[in-house]
């Protein structure tokens, strides 16, 4: 069954002047203009392809994928305001439109937006909305502690960063987790680490068990540095003595600590000592 808003593998069933006309199981065809056509089509062949509306409402298939299929969220660009709503560039044409009724708020030529991808099986149609949480469920998670996992950042707050998680669920990165620049808009890899009794996810960038032996280590590190000026006079080479004298911790919890700030790019470890530059 050809599916609108999806990327699926179709059979040619025939090739025409102006493509190849593309279907499954189903009575439904859908054409692939010929400039799109791969070289070696053939009837009988099956070719990779995303089907959306054309400009008339026409199913049509492409080869190019877009930023975000039914079901997904994605950065996407208003290229302009106007009848409906917003029209989105979204890697294919025509634009993804989100009405106005679906944006949480008055969208702006020209800025960029959190989109979610939907279907609207009644209108036969495909639509974008900015509404993100609206899209989010937690009520049944397909997630459990320690899962890795896909991430969006769709917003900012004092207790952290909201993330799309897989697509699916909404989880929380808190703010004395994120050691490295995190910004709305940034696809990144994360794990969940707390499954609250209300089904809320807490998510951390750093596998469980490494996070769970480093992560109070790394924060109190950031601290003194931050507290200290940006800089403290301790490196990987200074005496155990020493490190536990400031931190109260071992030189092996230390550079652990240390070098997964290093990674994060947020601190400079030079010869007196580290610097912190994140």
């Amino acid at each position: 069954m050809i599916k609108i808003g999806r990327t699926q593998t179709l059979r040619i069933l025939r090739l025409t002047k102006d493509g190849s006309v593309l279907g499954d199981d189903d009575a439904v065809e859908v054409l692939l203009p010929r400039d799109e056509c791969p070289k070696d089509a053939n009837e009988g062949g099956r070719v990779h392809v995303f089907v959306h509306p054309d400009k008339d409402g026409k199913p049509i298939a492409t080869t190019t994928p877009p930023k975000a299929e039914v079901g997904e969220f994605a950065l996407m660009k208003v290229k302009a305001i106007r009848g409906a709503g917003a029209h989105m560039e979204w890697g294919i044409e025509p634009a993804l439109l989100v009405p106005h009724e679906e944006q949480r708020k008055a969208m702006e030529e020209g800025r960029w937006y959190i989109v979610y991808v939907g279907y609207d099986e009644e209108e036969d149609r495909l639509f974008g909305s900015t509404r993100v949480e609206d899209h989010l469920d937690n009520t049944e998670l397909e997630v459990k502690k320690g899962d890795k996992v896909d991430l969006l950042v769709f917003s900012k707050s004092e207790l952290g960063m909201s993330v799309i998680v897989n697509h699916k669920h909404q989880g929380l990165i808190h703010m004395n987790e994120i050691f490295k620049p995190v910004s709305i808009g940034d696809r990144i890899i994360g794990y969940v680490k707390t499954v609250r009794e209300d089904n809320k996810l807490d998510i951390t960038l750093q596998p469980i068990g490494y996070r769970q032996y480093i992560d109070g280590h790394m924060a109190l590190l950031a601290k003194r540095l931050q507290n200290g000026g940006g800089f403290l006079p301790l490196t990987d080479k200074s005496s155990a003595e020493e490190i536990h004298a400031e931190f109260g911790i071992s030189k092996k919890a230390f550079k652990k600590a240390l070098g997964a700030l290093y990674k994060e790019r947020v601190v400079r470890i030079e010869e007196a000592g580290i610097v912190w530059v994140g």
